[in-house]
């Protein structure tokens, strides 16, 4: 792991931007303060959380929807009232020094993290007004996107809020287009294997962010990405991205692809 203090002059020059995938969760729980305490202190550019909602309408910072993955309890969260939720700790299957984590309410822990980091919601079930609400009432909307597994809710999104920013997936250069124009997307999100010349010009030419989807811990893979030009990589180990991203830039890096 690196010191976050470490040339730390150097993050903000940063022209990729580094979205730390459910928090640190190589080195903390995901998806717990704990997790996203380590984004922070890195200097990461976003943190990506995933939003569930309890039976009772509470949102939370949980993946889901079993419970048993990552916490004491089991069944499903969407099955349970919050004061249930509330009483669960997801730390101890991570490591014995964790079991103070709780599942964190999200209005909570957007209070929490006080604009110290950019926020990535991927919204797995939430009442969409209500969520979109708690963005502006924080003062976000211009901190966060958004990506929704189901396509109705992109498009409900879509009709509910035309400034906030979403992300879909692509396979391919010829689907940047349509989906611009079909959910007004603003990123478009995609394999280290699809990306392309084209790509990184239909991007461009539409307007739109490129972002990299890179769970491996693979070095030679984060300078494929650095020298590809991409705007945004989305990673499980930002500290190391960060890096090969140092080294890169102290090398000359090229930023082009064939």
């Amino acid at each position: 792991m690196i010191d976050p203090m470490d040339e730390l002059i150097e993050v903000p020059t940063r022209d990729i931007k580094i979205v730390c995938h459910r928090g640190a969760n190589e080195y903390a729980p995901e998806n717990t303060y704990a997790s996203a305490q380590y984004c922070i202190d890195w200097g990461m550019d976003y943190l990506e959380l995933d939003v569930n909602t309890s039976r009772d309408g509470v949102m939370y910072v949980f993946h889901g929807p079993a419970l048993e993955r990552t916490t004491n309890g089991s069944g499903k969260l969407y099955e349970f009232d919050s004061a249930e939720i509330d009483s669960l700790e997801c730390g101890s299957w991570f490591g014995a020094e964790f079991s103070d984590q709780r599942v964190p309410r999200l209005d909570e822990f957007l209070v929490w993290v006080d604009h110290r980091i950019k926020i990535f919601f991927d919204v797995k079930w939430a009442n969409l007004t209500t969520l979109i609400g708690l963005v502006y009432r924080y003062n976000l909307q211009d901190e966060c996107f958004f990506w929704f597994g189901k396509e109705k809710f992109a498009r409900e999104f879509r009709a509910l809020d035309r400034s906030l920013q979403l992300k879909i997936n692509v396979n391919n250069a010829a689907q940047v287009r349509e989906i611009c124009k079909v959910y007004g997307a603003n990123i478009v999100e995609f394999s280290l294997n699809q990306m392309s010349a084209s790509m990184r010009d239909e991007c461009r030419l539409g307007g739109v962010k490129s972002m990299i989807l890179q769970r491996e811990l693979d070095l030679d893979a984060f300078t494929r990405i650095l020298d590809s030009g991409v705007d945004m990589v989305n990673v499980d180990h930002g500290d190391r991205f960060l890096a090969s991203y140092l080294s890169w830039q102290k090398s000359g890096g090229s930023a082009d692809i064939p």
